[in-house]
C-alpha cells in the first residue's frame, strides 16, 4: 500500500529533514511525528503533528522508552524489541557513562522488567576480527594535535559498518590520558565521515557544525564531499587552530 497524506511519518533521531533516509516521503504526508534528542538544527521539520524532543535525554531509545511504558501493555512488548531498545541506550550512553540520567536508569530498568537480557544485549556488540585490527590500526595512527586533540583515519576497505568502526575508535582514544576530543575520518565513495567525541571539556557539536555536520556537546559528527581524506583532515586541524584563536573551543 502506497503512503498517501493520510499516512503517519514518524521520524526517530533526528529532527533535521535532509538527514532523513525517505526525504520524498516526508514531504508526501501531513501527518509527521518526530521523536529526537538532537539539538534543534536551523533547519529542522516543522509540520510535525507531534513532536517529542528533548535534548536532554541520552538516546532517541531513552525517548522511545517511554513512550512504550505509557502507550503499550507491558505483555505486549517483545524481548527483542526491549533488548533493541535497551541497545540503543547502551550505545549512545557508552554503558551508562555519559549522558545518563535519573530517567535513563528508569528506562532501562522498565526494558529489563519486560524481558531484555543485558548478557544478549553485550553480545549484540562484539566485534568481527576485520573491524577489530581496523579499529587498532586507527588508534595505533592517530595522531595528538594542540596536545589534546586526536585525529586519525579509519581504514574502510573489507568493513561492514566503517563509520561504526570508527565511531568506536573515536570513543577509545578518548582513554587515553591529556585527550579532550578525538575526530576519526572515515573514507566510503566519495565523501569523508567524521566521528567527533569528547568526554567534557571540548564541545564537538559546535566544531562539526562548522563542517556541517552536528549532534551533541559530546557526541558529533559531519561528512564533507569532494575532498580527499587528507584535504578533510587539515580542514579539521585549520577549524580546530582558528576555534582555539578565537576562544571558542
Amino acid at each position: 500500500m502506497a503512503a498517501d497524506s493520510r499516512s503517519l511519518v514518524v521520524v526517530v533521531d533526528t529532527n533535521r529533514p535532509e538527514q532523513v533516509q525517505a526525504q520524498e516521503l516526508l514531504e508526501s504526508c501531513n501527518r509527521v511525528a518526530v521523536i529526537d534528542h538532537h539539538r534543534r538544527a536551523a533547519a529542522y521539520i516543522t509540520n510535525a503533528t507531534m513532536s517529542f524532543h528533548e535534548p536532554y535525554a541520552s538516546s532517541a531509545c531513552e525517548l522511545m522508552t517511554e513512550l512504550l511504558e505509557e502507550l503499550v501493555e507491558q505483555p505486549d512488548i517483545l524481548r527483542v524489541e526491549a533488548e533493541a531498545m535497551l541497545s540503543g541506550i547502551m550505545l549512545d550512553t557508552k554503558d551508562f557513562t555519559v549522558r545518563t540520567g535519573e530517567r535513563t536508569f528508569e528506562a532501562a530498568a522498565f526494558l529489563r522488567r519486560n524481558g531484555a537480557d543485558v548478557v544478549r544485549v553485550r553480545k549484540l556488540f562484539r566485534d568481527r576480527l576485520e573491524d577489530y585490527r581496523a579499529r587498532a590500526e586507527a588508534i595505533q595512527k592517530a595522531e595528538i594535535y594542540h596536545g589534546a586533540f586526536a585525529i586519525s583515519v579509519c581504514p574502510s576497505e573489507g568493513l561492514e559498518s566503517p563509520t561504526v568502526v570508527g565511531a568506536q575508535a573515536a570513543n577509545e582514544l578518548l582513554d587515553i590520558v591529556g585527550i579532550k576530543a578525538s575526530f576519526i575520518l572515515t573514507q566510503m565513495g566519495d565523501t569523508i565521515y567524521f566521528s567527533a567525541r569528547s568526554i567534557d571539556e571540548i564541545n564537538v557539536q559546535i566544531i562539526m557544525e562548522r563542517l556541517g555536520g552536528g549532534g551533541h556537546r559530546t557526541i558529533a559528527g559531519a561528512q564533507l564531499k569532494g575532498v580527499t581524506i587528507d584535504e578533510a583532515r587539515e580542514k579539521l586541524k585549520d577549524l580546530i587552530t582558528d576555534m582555539m584563536e578565537k576562544g571558542e573551543i
